[in-house]
């Protein structure tokens, strides 16, 4: 059994993910947090204790500070505090320092997004082929468990993917993802996660895996009405984004696609800043000869996303639309979750979004910590029996449930 858990990063995923390991810390062990940003680190360790969330209350909390852009550094103290599991809710940008680090220690490795390069948006297709694949061989050769994207999109997602096949399809045809956020934050505009990586998405091509191929649209560019469970029907646009990239290699004769719903405001909004040039990654000179990322202002001028939680309503609905086919017949089902802003507040001081991130996360890692998931290799989510995965879920906060032509019911009913 694995015990000890690093964290690295100090936002709003890693205030959810250090809450849910301290209730789970009779399993995880010793809980450490690590960003750039110590105070950062501290004051999410205060709230842990400011809501008695240690299972043990005798049980370590540490903040440290860390660049987790230095592998060397990430590896000194994955030693120094005993890790055996790593939780990477940083950057995007530290995911293969961080894994590398893993990797020459042994530790297991848990993220929650796909790596990214600074310079770089919306690489060539399959994304993680550009990364995080190219380490599977010396994961396996040396034992190392690597759980790649362990969010909820990508992860829960995955997840759902591969329980709607096992379970009623002889032959999948397509795995449609929807993402509605019906919540709403009183701010006249913010991002629910890091700005930066936000707008990353959605400024490049958006890569769909659609008969047996790459295809690429424009953001906003399609879009279609979803009738969903509790929020009702939303409009949801197709976008790129990083579940697509594995489940296309899993499920090669499958359409796969990713659908995430927004309001005509964050679109007009989006829309100016972009045609502005304010979403760009590539640095600029002022009048005044200061060198700036245009990108990074927006950032800077923005809400930050953990600030959003106190006052934050309504709930959150993402699934999978699974279709295929089940003894000659065609079928579908939706596998979904719905959480709930304000109870996410009220829990541990998060939004609903960064709820959904986080708790995950942490499933994983007590699968790694008990055994079921501990695969000494790298795996997608979806390369894992997703049942383990949804009964810890259950227990720790996000419920996955059903909706067929048999009606609408928990998972395991």
């Amino acid at each position: 059994m694995k015990r000890n858990v690093l964290i690295i990063g100090a936002g709003g995923v890693a205030q959810v993910v250090a809450h849910k390991c301290a209730q789970n810390n009779d399993v995880l062990g010793d809980i450490h947090i690590a960003s750039r940003t110590l105070f950062k680190c501290e004051a999410i360790l205060d709230s842990v204790r400011e809501k008695s969330a240690l299972k043990l209350a005798d049980g370590v909390l540490q903040a440290h500070r860390i660049d987790a852009m230095d592998s060397a550094a990430v590896a000194r103290l994955i030693r120094d505090t005993g890790a055996g599991i790593v939780i990477n809710v940083g950057s995007p940008f530290v995911n293969m320092t961080v894994l590398d680090a893993c990797i020459e220690t042994g530790a297991a490795y848990i993220d929650t997004a796909i790596h990214e390069e600074p310079d770089k948006i919306c690489e060539t297709p399959p994304w993680y082929a550009n990364h995080e694949w190219k380490k599977r061989d010396i994961c396996a050769e040396r034992g190392v468990t690597a759980i790649l994207g362990a969010g909820f999109d990508p992860g829960v997602v995955n997840a759902f993917a591969r329980f709607a096949v096992d379970e009623f399809m002889d032959e999948v045809k397509s795995i449609d993802i929807v993402d509605v956020n019906a919540g709403s934050h009183g701010h006249y505009f913010a991002t629910n996660f890091d700005p930066e990586i936000n707008f990353r998405e959605f400024t490049g091509t958006v890569y769909t895996w659609q008969g047996g191929k790459w295809q690429e649209n424009r953001m906003f560019e399609v879009g279609r009405d979803w009738d969903l469970p509790v929020v009702g029907t939303r409009r949801a646009y197709l976008c790129g984004h990083d579940e697509i990239h594995s489940l296309a290699a899993r499920y090669p004769d499958a359409d796969v696609r990713f659908w995430m719903g927004f309001g005509d405001h964050y679109i007009n909004v989006f829309t100016v800043l972009n045609n502005l040039g304010l979403l760009s990654e590539h640095p600029v000179t002022t009048a005044e000869g200061l060198e700036v990322v245009p990108l990074k202002v927006v950032k800077a001028v923005l809400p930050d996303p953990a600030s959003l939680a106190p006052g934050y309503t309504g709930k959150t609905c993402i699934g999978d639309l699974v279709k295929g086919v089940k003894d000659g017949r065609e079928v579908e089902v939706f596998v979904y979750n719905v959480a709930d802003h304000e109870e996410a507040y009220a829990e541990i001081g998060s939004q609903g979004i960064s709820f959904t991130a986080g708790v995950p996360a942490v499933a994983a890692a007590l699968l790694i910590a008990e055994g079921p998931w501990d695969a000494k290799e790298m795996k997608n989510v979806e390369d894992l029996d997703p049942k383990p995965f949804f009964t810890v879920l259950d227990r720790i906060g996000l419920p996955t449930r059903v909706r067929d032509e048999q009606g609408d019911r928990a998972w395991n009913e």
